[in-house]
């Protein structure tokens, strides 16, 4: 059953919060990022093979763990975000945000009415019928945060439009990608690609929209908490278990 989004409540109470991307798909793994005290998780759809029963049960695992479940759905298509939602998702993350019509079409299909058009389900999300519908619509929409991925050129330039939409809780910067579409393919630290990243999270504070940080050197962490950065994500699951996997065996040799 839908629950109170602890990481939507951490952000309005002013704390700072932690969370991992998994590209994983396994509820165990998931149970152990919560246990290891991340704030939220990314369930990866867009770049991940994951059948539906196993998201399903990743995001119970989630739910075990006190670690709040976002799932980045491969795009804004209304489709993708119901059956996110529908298995249980407090959130969903889309990638590719360039303009103001997908933004707008993220949240619509994210929100029941009257703030959006999202399609009526019952299920594990109502508690089995624990919860009435018109309770349910209302917690759902006060609750599922909205994450939009800005990491084109396009959605620079469009930053603006897609920070004026209503029902944007968060925006997360995608540097790799952004690398691409500036002609600078995997420079994430390139000047060019981090004046995009400044732009992004410069006009989501003037728009007093939270802006998720990913810092990727050892300075980057300090510099966000000194702009008043609550929200982080600390790279994914493969990465951290493969470099502590690979420092595990090099202490031995």
């Amino acid at each position: 059953m839908l629950q109170t989004n602890q990481l939507k409540q951490a952000l309005v109470n002013g704390k700072t919060v932690f969370g991992l991307l998994n590209s994983i798909p396994s509820p165990l793994v998931v149970e152990m990022i919560g246990y290891a005290g991340y704030d939220f998780v990314i369930l990866d759809m867009e770049h991940v093979c994951v059948n539906p029963e196993t998201l399903e049960n990743m995001v119970r695992a989630a739910e075990c763990a006190a670690m709040t479940p976002l799932i980045r759905v491969p795009n804004a298509a209304p489709e993708n975000i119901l059956r996110a939602l529908d298995c249980g998702a407090q959130g969903i993350v889309i990638p590719h945000v360039r303009n103001r019509f997908d933004a707008e079409q993220a949240v619509t299909a994210s929100r029941y009415y009257p703030l959006g058009s999202r399609g009526i389900s019952g299920g594990r999300t109502t508690g089995f019928g624990t919860l009435d519908l018109p309770t349910y619509f209302e917690r759902a929409n006060a609750e599922i945060m909205v994450v939009a991925m800005i990491e084109d050129k396009e959605g620079i330039d469009n930053l603006d439009a897609i920070l004026s939409v209503t029902g944007i809780d968060m925006v997360l910067e995608g540097a790799i990608d952004l690398s691409q579409s500036y002609g600078l393919p995997g420079q994430a630290q390139h000047p060019s690609v981090e004046a995009a990243i400044d732009k992004i999270a410069t006009a989501c504070f003037e728009r007093n929209v939270q802006f998720c940080a990913i810092p990727r050197a050892a300075n980057q962490l300090h510099a966000w908490k000194e702009r008043g950065v609550q929200a982080y994500l600390l790279g994914d699951d493969r990465g951290v278990n493969f470099r502590a996997l690979k420092a595990h065996l090099m202490g031995f040799k």
